[in-house]
C-alpha cells in the first residue's frame, strides 16, 4: 500500500492536479508547434498550483498555509493569462481557453474560499 499524504483529500488540490494535466496537455500542442519556450512557462506554472497547496499542507501554521495557498493562486492568474495571450496570437481555440478560463476562475474561488477557513 502506497503512502497517503493530507493534501490528496483536499478538493483544492484534486482541482488543481487536474487543471495542471490540462495545461500539460496544452502545452503538448504548443511543444508539437516548436513553441517550447511557451510549453515549458505553461507546465511550470501549471505544475505550481498542486505543488504549493501540498507544500503549504505540510507547513506547521496556518498563517504559512495560507501564503502557499497565495502563491497557488497566483499561478493560477499566470496560467490564466498565458491562456488569454495564446488565445490573442491564434494558438488556441476560443472553446478551449472558455474551458480552461471557467476551471482557473472556479479554482481561484475555491481557494479564496478555503484560504478563509484558516482564519486570518
Amino acid at each position: 500500500m502506497r503512502p497517503h499524504f493530507r493534501f490528496e483529500d483536499l478538493t483544492i488540490w484534486q482541482r488543481a492536479a487536474d487543471l495542471a494535466v490540462q495545461f500539460h496537455s496544452v502545452a503538448g500542442t504548443l511543444q508539437g508547434r516548436r513553441l517550447y519556450r511557451y510549453a515549458e512557462q505553461l507546465r511550470a506554472a501549471g505544475l505550481s498550483l498542486p505543488n504549493n497547496i501540498a507544500e503549504g499542507s505540510g507547513s506547521l501554521h496556518q498563517t504559512e498555509f495560507r501564503q502557499f495557498l497565495n502563491i497557488a493562486r497566483r499561478s493560477l492568474f499566470e496560467d490564466a493569462s498565458m491562456v488569454l495571450v495564446f488565445e490573442k496570437m491564434g494558438l488556441l481555440q476560443a472553446d478551449q481557453v472558455t474551458s480552461l478560463l471557467a476551471d482557473c476562475d472556479l479554482l481561484s474561488r475555491k481557494i479564496t474560499s478555503f484560504q478563509r477557513t484558516l482564519g486570518a
